[in-house]
């Protein structure tokens, strides 16, 4: 037998180690260069924060309850910003026109009249019950300096445990590198021993050609028979279930000229649905709520708390789809005054039934008392907006037919209501029991 020498496999698994241990050391050392920034960062906003003077974190509650609807910190509302104002008025002089701003104004305080006037004569909340310190406290809030935008970033341990030392990334890496030296080895040792065989003479046996599989298939009728039924029979129901969607659109999901995100306004500030959508209490339809609805809130709220921001959608997209809203009503933030110049907003509808299907909001949202996420969904959790429900005949049959009608104050069915549950023989009467599967309740 011939020897066979091979020797180069020696250096490239040793070249294919030492890859591995460049790439774990590299990771572990960028773990621990974002631990060690991640900690400095935070002992340099604690630093800032005790230099500050007065309790910064008691001013910031006590701004947001009592000054936050008229006043902002580095931009002007109803009153100016207020960021650095402890640096420009004497403090005394602050307590006093905190407390009762329009008493030192009628007394003649001629700072305290050229503030007033400056600012179109707004005539500002008196705070008496505010004791000094609390105001300390605010003014420590707003002589805190201006944090820097923050920006999201994806964590690099790859979802493991923070104590675990080793993140799945690099447990991931190391298995593939694993792997890739497996196969590498496979390679070379297949190749070693066709050269092993063939140095010696061995002779590899040729193998009988046998018939391809589809001409055997094509060769048994019977098998192409089933075959070809089983075909059709799959066609025929994947056709029927395509034409049975057609005109179905659950899941829809249109972008909006203006990105309203559901989840903020009815999941983090609990806006209720009927505050927008008040004409859904007595009207057919929902409605779309006006842009005056919006500037309600928004002519105080130019921007969202960096809090809102995930990694999707910024903090900088959110301010800017409100800036939208400003241009579409014409709304200057900076005058805090309308200009006069409006633009339409071309909305989406999203919920859209047939022209010969009825539907009553009203009849459902106050008679029945029915929640808006029984057909909407869980609308307090969508950034977007989609159709939740497939709004089909079966869908709203089912419906009619699983939902007891509602008693509790509702004189009109009580009549009724009594005689069909004798006549039914239960004690409560679903909405197809009372009359819910006409016809002509629904198409007219």
């Amino acid at each position: 037998m011939k020897k066979v020498n091979y020797r180069n496999l020696s250096s490239c698994l040793s070249f294919l180690l030492l890859a591995l241990l460049l790439t774990v050391s590299t990771t572990v050392s960028a773990q621990d260069e974002s631990a060690a920034d991640t900690t400095a960062a935070a002992s340099s906003e604690a630093a800032s924060a005790e230099g500050s003077g007065g309790d910064v974190a008691a001013g910031e509650n006590l701004f947001k309850a009592n000054c936050a609807a008229c006043h902002k910190l580095d931009r002007k509302a109803t009153g100016p910003a207020l960021r650095g104002v402890a640096d420009k008025y004497d403090r005394d002089w602050l307590y006093e026109w905190i407390k009762d701003s329009q008493a030192m104004i009628k007394s003649g305080d001629p700072q305290a009249v050229k503030l007033f006037e400056e600012h179109n004569n707004s005539v500002m909340t008196a705070f008496p019950q505010l004791s000094n310190g609390d105001i300390d406290n605010i003014l420590a809030y707003t002589s805190a300096p201006k944090p820097e935008p923050t920006v999201a970033q994806t964590p690099t341990n790859g979802g493991g445990e923070g104590g675990s030392g080793v993140s799945n990334n690099i447990v991931l890496g190391a298995l593939a590198l694993v792997f890739l030296l497996l196969v590498v080895m496979l390679f070379l040792v297949t190749n070693t021993l066709k050269k092993i065989a063939a140095a010696n003479g061995v002779v590899y046996p040729e193998k009988e050609a046998r018939t391809p599989i589809w001409k055997a298939f094509v060769q048994n009728q019977f098998l192409v028979l089933v075959t070809s039924v089983f075909l059709l029979l799959t066609a025929g129901y994947f056709m029927y279930g395509f034409m049975m969607q057609v005109g179905v659109d659950q899941g829809y999901a249109p972008v909006q000229p203006i990105h309203f995100s559901h989840k903020i306004h009815a999941g983090d500030n609990q806006v209720d649905c009927n505050f927008c959508h008040s004409s859904a209490r007595k009207s057919k339809t929902s409605g779309i709520p006006s842009l005056n609805v919006c500037m309600n809130c928004h002519k105080n709220i130019a921007e969202v708390a960096p809090e809102t921001a995930t990694e999707e959608y910024s903090k900088e997209f959110y301010d800017a789809e409100i800036q939208k809203l400003y241009d579409a009503v014409g709304w200057n933030v900076d005058e805090q005054a309308y200009t006069g110049e409006e633009k339409p907003v071309k909305w989406v509808r999203i919920h859209n039934l047939p022209d010969f299907a009825y539907f009553n909001h009203s009849q459902h949202v106050t008679v029945a008392g029915i929640a808006c996420q029984e057909c909407h969904g869980p609308v307090e959790e969508f950034e977007i907006m989609e159709q939740h429900s497939p709004l089909t005949m079966g869908w709203c049959i089912n419906c009619h037919r699983d939902t007891n009608v509602r008693m509790e104050g509702n004189e009109y069915y009580e009549k009724i209501h009594e005689q069909l549950a004798k006549k039914y023989g239960v004690e409560k009467v679903t909405a197809a029991q009372m009359g819910g599967l006409e016809c002509g309740k629904c198409h007219y």
